[in-house]
C-alpha cells in the first residue's frame, strides 16, 4: 500500500497529479528548481524539495537529485508526469533499484517503444498495421538511399529515437533525399544522442488518431476510446478532441483492439497511448506508442467519467483495472487546446515576463488545467505552456461553443499568448465541420489574420484613450469632461499614433490621421470599459500596468504604451540604436565588436530561450559603440544589450 507520492515534474501536470493523489489520501512531494521556488505546484504539495538550479539538465532531468529527494522525504512512489524523465527507461530502472514504485510502465516497455525502428518491428510481429517503409538496424546513408527507391516518393525520414518532429523530414523529390538524410541525422544526434534513422511511405493529409490504453499486472488491458490530434504545427499538437468526428464505431473498435495488441506485445502496465495515422479511406497505421500519460488525457477523462491518474495509482499498487472493456462507455464530446506564452504573429516566438493577470473563465463543462496564476513570471527555462483549456458538451457543437467563449472571455494580460490563434481555429468552418486533417494549419488556415501583425484600429486607439484619459466615475455623465482637444500619443510595437482626444458628457471624440471616432461611454470599472459604438453596447476588458495598457475583446488582445510624455521621436520607435533583449534568456553568441560598422537587420546577438535560438538585430545603420553583454550571460527581457550610433548622429555631434 503506497502512502507518499513524489511528482518528478513541474507546472500544470504536477498540479493535476497532486490534486488527484491528495483526494485519494496520499501525501505528496513536489520537486522544484530555483526558478520555481514560488510555483503553484510547490505550494499545492504537502512537501517540496529543491533539486537544483533553473537549468533543466541540473534539476528536472537530474535523476540522482530526484531520487535523493524521494529518500529525504520518505516517498515510496514516483509519478513522472510527461516530458523530462517520463519516458526514460534508465530512470524507471533507477526507481526500482532504489526501492521506489515507478508510476508508469516497465522499463523494458519504455525502452522498446522509445525506438521507432524496434517498436515498428514489434508491431508488425503483433499484427498491428504499420506504414510501409524501411527500418534496418543502424542503416547507412547508402542503405537508406537504396531503400527509398523501393518505397517511392513522397516519403518520411524519421529519427528512430525521436519525437515532437525533431529529426523528421518529408521528402517529395529524390534529388532532396541525401541532403535531408544528413540534416535529419544531425538533428537526431543533437536532440537524442542517437542518429539512427528509418524511412516510411508518406501518408499525406492524414488524420492523427490516438488510442488511450491501460493495462495492469493481472493480464487485463483495455482501450478508452480515441482522441483526434490532427491539428498540428510542426508535428506539435495544438487541438485535441474526443471522440474523433472522423472515426466510426467500427473503426474505433478495430483501432482499439490493435492498440491493446500493441500494449500486450510489450508487456505493458499502466497508462499508454498508441498513435495511428488514418488515411481518407480509414486505413490506419501504427505511428508510435507514448509510454506515459499524455498532455491531452483530460478529453478522455471528460467523455469516460474516469480519473486516469487514479487508474495509474491503482495499477501501481497492484490492483486490477477499475473497469472491463464492456463497462467503458463514451458520453458527449470534449475539446482541448494548449494555451502557450508565444506570439503566433511573430513566428510563434516564445514570450517571457510577468503574467499580470491570469483569470480563465470557468463554468459548466469547462476545465482549466494550469500551473500558473496572476503575478507569476514566465521563465525562459521551460516549456511555455500556461494551461490546457478543455470544454465538454453533450454534442461536439456544444463543446466547441463553450471552448470558444472561454477563450474569448478569459482575462490574460502581461504576456502575449496564442489565445487568439486558438479561438480562430475553434471558430473556423473547416474545424466546425470536423474536416481538419494534419494539413489544416498549412493550407486552410495559412492566411488567417492571427498569424500576422496588424496595427490597432481607430476604435481600439479610442478605447485606449478612454481608459487613459477618463477617470473612474460611478455616474453616467463624466465629471472631468475635456472641452478642448488634448494630444495622446500611443505606441504599438514600433509605431507611434498621435491622437487628439476630447469628451463632453458621456461622449468621447478621437481623431487620428484625418479619421474620427465617436464613442458613448457607459461605465469604467477596474478591469473593463462599457461603451456604445454605432448603436451597439460593448464591453472591453483591460489591464493597465504603468504606461502599458492591454485591451481585450473577443479573445483579441492589443498592447499599447502611453508615450505622451516621452521625448518626441521622428516617425517611429525603431532606429533608436538601443538594442534590447526580446525575452528572458541566455546569450549564446555575440556577433559584433565595439567599433564595428553594422547595417539595419544585421544579427548582433543570438539569444536562447525555451530551447530555441532567437537573433537580435540592429534597428539602424551605424557603429557599435558599446556592448553590454557577452556569451554565457543570463539576461532579462528589455535589458540593454548593444548600443549602435548612427553615422548621422556622430556627424551631428562633431559639428
Amino acid at each position: 500500500m503506497l502512502k507518499k507520492l513524489l511528482i518528478a515534474n513541474r507546472g500544470e501536470i504536477a498540479v493535476r497529479v497532486i490534486r488527484t493523489a491528495r483526494a485519494l489520501g496520499y501525501r505528496t512531494v513536489a520537486v522544484y528548481s530555483e526558478a520555481d521556488a514560488r510555483a503553484v505546484h510547490v505550494e499545492e504539495a504537502d512537501e517540496a524539495a529543491l533539486i537544483g538550479p533553473a537549468q533543466v539538465s541540473a534539476s528536472y532531468l537530474n535523476a540522482e537529485a530526484i531520487l535523493e529527494a524521494a529518500r529525504r522525504t520518505g516517498a515510496d512512489c514516483i509519478h513522472p508526469g510527461y516530458g523530462f524523465l517520463s519516458e526514460n527507461a534508465g530512470f524507471a530502472r533507477a526507481c526500482e533499484e532504489a526501492g521506489l514504485v515507478f508510476v508508469g510502465p516497465p522499463a523494458d516497455a519504455i525502452d522498446l517503444m522509445g525506438s521507432k525502428r524496434r517498436s515498428k518491428i514489434a508491431m508488425q510481429a503483433a499484427g498491428v498495421p504499420v506504414v510501409p517503409g524501411y527500418e534496418g538496424d543502424n542503416a547507412s546513408d547508402e542503405q537508406l538511399l537504396a531503400a527509398a527507391r523501393d518505397i517511392g516518393f513522397p516519403l518520411m525520414i524519421k529519427a528512430s529515437a525521436g519525437g515532437g518532429g525533431r529529426g523528421m523530414r518529408l521528402v517529395e523529390d529524390p534529388s532532396q533525399l541525401a541532403d535531408n538524410i544528413a540534416r535529419a541525422r544531425s538533428e537526431a544526434k543533437q536532440a537524442f544522442g542517437d542518429d539512427e534513422l528509418i524511412l516510411e511511405k508518406a501518408v499525406l493529409q492524414p488524420r492523427h488518431i490516438e488510442i488511450q490504453v491501460f493495462a495492469d499486472n493481472h493480464g487485463n488491458a483495455v482501450y478508452l476510446g480515441e482522441r483526434d490530434c490532427s491539428i498540428q504545427r510542426r508535428h506539435q499538437k495544438v487541438v485535441e478532441e474526443a471522440p474523433s468526428p472522423f472515426v466510426t464505431p467500427e473503426l474505433r473498435q478495430a483501432m482499439g483492439e490493435a492498440a491493446v495488441k500493441a500494449a500486450q506485445a510489450c508487456g505493458y502496465r499502466g497508462a499508454g497511448t498508441v498513435e495511428f495515422l488514418v488515411d481518407s479511406d480509414r486505413n490506419f497505421y501504427f505511428l508510435e506508442m507514448n509510454t506515459r500519460l499524455q498532455v491531452e488525457h483530460p478529453v478522455t477523462e471528460l467523455i469516460t467519467g474516469q480519473d486516469l491518474v487514479a487508474w495509474q495509482l491503482a495499477v501501481a499498487e497492484g490492483q486490477q483495472l477499475p473497469l472491463a472493456q464492456e463497462q467503458i462507455a463514451l458520453n458527449g464530446h470534449a475539446i482541448e487546446v494548449r494555451l502557450y506564452a508565444e506570439d503566433p504573429a511573430s513566428g510563434f516566438t516564445p514570450q517571457t515576463g510577468r503574467l499580470d493577470r491570469f483569470e480563465p473563465v470557468t463554468g459548466e463543462g469547462i476545465r482549466i488545467d494550469s500551473g500558473v496564476r496572476s503575478g507569476d513570471i514566465v521563465s525562459p527555462h521551460y516549456d511555455p505552456m500556461l494551461a490546457k483549456v478543455i470544454a465538454w458538451g453533450q454534442t461536439r457543437d456544444d463543446a466547441r461553443r463553450r471552448l470558444l467563449r472561454t477563450l474569448e472571455d478569459s482575462q490574460i494580460f502581461g504576456v502575449t499568448t496564442n489565445r487568439h490563434f486558438l479561438s480562430r481555429i475553434i471558430g473556423h468552418d473547416t474545424f466546425a465541420a470536423g474536416e481538419a486533417t494534419t494539413a489544416f494549419l498549412g493550407q486552410d488556415f495559412a492566411t488567417d489574420p492571427s498569424l500576422s501583425m496588424h496595427p490597432p484600429t481607430l476604435r481600439e486607439l479610442a478605447l485606449a484613450a478612454a481608459v487613459l484619459c477618463v477617470r473612474k466615475d460611478q455616474q453616467v455623465a463624466w465629471s472631468n469632461a475635456l472641452a478642448t482637444q488634448v494630444p495622446v500619443i500611443l505606441a504599438s510595437n514600433e509605431t507611434r499614433f498621435e491622437l487628439l482626444v476630447r469628451h463632453q458628457g458621456s461622449r468621447l471624440f478621437v481623431s487620428h490621421d484625418q479619421q474620427d471616432c465617436e464613442l458613448e461611454l457607459i461605465g469604467l470599472e477596474s478591469d473593463q470599459l462599457c461603451y456604445i459604438d454605432n448603436g451597439t453596447r460593448h464591453r472591453c476588458q483591460y489591464q493597465r500596468c504603468g504606461d502599458h495598457l492591454y485591451l481585450q475583446q473577443s479573445g483579441h488582445t492589443v498592447h499599447l504604451r502611453d508615450v505622451t510624455h516621452q521625448p518626441p521621436e521622428s516617425g517611429s520607435l525603431c532606429g533608436s540604436g538601443q538594442v534590447r533583449a526580446t525575452m528572458d534568456g541566455a546569450i549564446v553568441a555575440v556577433m559584433v565588436e565595439e567599433g564595428q560598422q553594422v547595417h539595419q537587420g544585421d544579427v548582433l546577438v543570438v539569444l536562447e530561450a525555451m530551447k530555441m535560438e532567437h537573433p537580435v538585430k540592429a534597428d539602424r545603420d551605424g557603429q557599435v559603440i558599446r556592448l553590454h553583454t557577452s556569451a554565457g550571460d543570463q539576461v532579462r527581457r528589455q535589458q540593454l544589450l548593444v548600443e549602435v550610433q548612427s553615422d548621422h548622429a556622430e556627424h551631428t555631434s562633431t559639428t
